[in-house]
């Protein structure tokens, strides 16, 4: 079974043997679902993010089981979203690919993918050229990738990327770590310090664009939850959970440019998973996420 899927199945049958959440953030409303038409399915869409134009959308789609997931994207053509496809330089139809994200400036796409060995996702990036077509994807090398799993990258302005891993080393189980790139083409890694990483599973986490916020996907109880933290000198400093379902997990977190609203998945009754937007604080930018509308 992949690790996605474990980290999902944890602690579900004896919920006693689990620590309790932190308190939930007060919110100005609770989270509403967002997926557009075209993109819902009965499967579980999850882990959306915009071209810097705004004018594409990437995500993946995985059976409500999570042991199969793959990349699909979508254009905004005549005020809407178009029905989602693989990309270009999708791998083999038995691959897993998932968890995409554009470098900020829209020159790279990155995401997770097992092409180079079954059932490990390691983290690959493909560079976008200048008429908008895709070239050969490539696999970062260690110490960014492991032995283990890396999940979620998050390429940031400064050359550093986010992501979660599996690898031994860190806080607790799984951790949230960051790479930074050094001046002779190697990475320097290191798993964020607490309280975001704990003895329970961290393993997704997406930084605003002015590195002041990050919301962490975290299994500190009966499910995996979404947690919001604030930076706080070289550290940072809890501000809550985001209270969504209790009976379902949250993950594939999405902070608008301003960090004020979240896009991210979790169960909608037959829908599977869908794509559900929160306000984290009021007085956000309304014009995000990009409607694609006329």
């Amino acid at each position: 079974m992949p690790l996605r899927s474990l980290l999902f199945a944890s602690c579900l049958l004896s919920a006693a043997a689990c620590t309790a959440a932190t308190r939930d953030l007060d919110l100005p409303a609770p989270p509403l679902r967002w997926t557009p038409p075209a993109l819902a399915s009965d499967q579980y869409e999850s882990s959306p993010v915009f071209s810097p134009d705004g004018g594409e959308l990437f995500f993946f789609r995985a059976p409500p089981a999570f042991d199969r997931y793959r990349l699909l994207h979508s254009q905004c053509r005549g005020g809407q979203w178009d029905a989602p496809r693989e990309p270009a330089f999708a791998g083999p139809a038995t691959a897993l690919e998932t968890d995409p994200a554009y470098s900020p400036d829209g020159a790279w796409l990155y995401y997770a993918s097992d092409r180079a060995s079954a059932g490990n996702l390691d983290i690959w990036r493909v560079r976008r050229d200048a008429g908008g077509g895709w070239g050969e994807p490539e696999r970062l090398p260690a110490p960014v990738n492991s032995a283990q799993t890396e999940l979620l990258p998050r390429p940031q302005a400064d050359g550093s990327l986010l992501f979660g891993s599996a690898r031994e080393g860190g806080v607790g189980g799984r951790d949230v770590y960051r790479a930074v790139p050094r001046a002779d083409g190697g990475w320097e890694v290191a798993a964020l310090p607490a309280p975001v990483n704990t003895p329970a599973d961290e393993y997704e986490a997406d930084l605003s664009a002015d590195g002041r916020v990050l919301v962490v996907v975290a299994n500190r109880g009966t499910r995996s939850h979404l947690y919001v933290y604030d930076r706080q000198g070289e550290g940072w400093r809890e501000r809550g959970r985001v209270p969504a379902r209790e009976d379902v997990f949250q993950v594939g977190p999405r902070l608008s440019p301003d960090a004020k609203r979240l896009l991210f998945a979790q169960a909608d009754g037959e829908r599977s998973g869908e794509f559900f937007l929160v306000e984290l604080q009021a007085g956000a930018d309304a014009r995000w996420p990009p409607s694609c509308a006329d």
